[in-house]
């Protein structure tokens, strides 16, 4: 087994398709498809269903998935630690974020870091937060920034970012426009924009309502900003989201309390064992 063939083996995965993959690690198709069948040769089972228009990944291959990343990083690291013995820090972080989840104080963290390891790659990857902490376990990604909505299993360790209490954001001709507050048990009868289901925030505020003993009007789900505060100035709706998330979407909307308060953690996870790269304890260095 060669640490070339676990490479093409990540990336066909990754890519759903012999033909990205190549491109994405500089080699001819054939010869990545060529080595692939070597290695599935080698190991005795297929790794891959080539049925279908996309190739996607047998329960052979999945089981080998996480040893071949696991692999590939160690690799990572030990080139990351020879290099970080001249005090350069080089590599690569990949860190999940759900759309409308990272907060001013992690964007500024982001900033700081890359001023201080221009070296060291940042990629970011969107998902909803069951599918990015999957990820995170799996090894495909080194952090991921969610909403805390049950206490962390011992698997994953976590680093509060921020708690932000949960407003109704409104545009300037909206009704509520003059109030500064509204009642929990509005969230029953008014038109909400919330972030989709699956994201921290929106399972903290289903639960607060079913407390109570009501479901939320949900009208518009979104974790695209952008489509957020289009619909909130248009006066279609209340958006349901973090006091941090209003001053990011526009100056036009107005922050409602909501009462009682409603209080949103988001938080920074990693696995708690294995091996880390001295990239990502670097990032680790500057959370903390």
């Amino acid at each position: 087994m060669e640490l070339r063939q676990l490479e093409y083996l990540v990336a066909v995965a990754e890519e759903a398709n012999f033909t990205r993959a190549a491109d994405r690690v500089h080699v001819a198709q054939p010869g990545i498809s060529a080595q692939i069948r070597k290695l599935e040769r080698e190991l005795g089972q297929k790794l891959f269903d080539r049925s279908g228009r996309s190739v996607r990944l047998t329960d052979a291959g999945k089981a080998v998935m996480p040893y071949a990343r696991a692999a590939l990083g160690a690799v990572a690291g030990a080139h990351s630690a020879i290099e970080d013995l001249s005090g350069l820090v080089r590599g690569r972080i990949a860190v999940g974020v759900v759309g409308a989840g990272p907060t001013i104080t992690f964007a500024n963290h982001l900033t700081a870091f890359h001023a201080e390891h221009p070296g060291v790659d940042i990629v970011l990857a969107e998902a909803d937060s069951a599918t990015l902490l999957d990820r995170l376990r799996s090894g495909e990604l080194d952090f991921v920034v969610v909403g805390l909505t049950n206490e962390p299993t011992p698997d994953l360790t976590i680093q509060i970012l921020s708690e932000d209490p949960i407003v109704a954001a409104v545009g300037r001709d909206h009704p509520l426009a003059g109030r500064s507050s509204i009642p929990q048990s509005a969230m029953r009868d008014l038109s909400l924009i919330t972030l989709p289901r699956g994201n921290g925030v929106r399972s903290r505020i289903e639960d607060v309502c079913a407390r109570a003993g009501f479901a939320p009007r949900v009208a518009f789900e979104t974790s695209n900003i952008a489509v957020l505060t289009r619909l909130t100035e248009a006066g279609v709706g209340v958006a349901i989201v973090p006091e941090q998330l209003v001053a990011i979407m526009s100056r036009d909307l107005l922050a409602l309390r909501i009462r009682p308060e409603i209080r949103a953690q988001i938080a920074l996870a990693w696995r708690t064992e294995g091996a880390i790269s001295p990239a990502a304890a670097a990032f680790l260095r500057r959370i903390r």
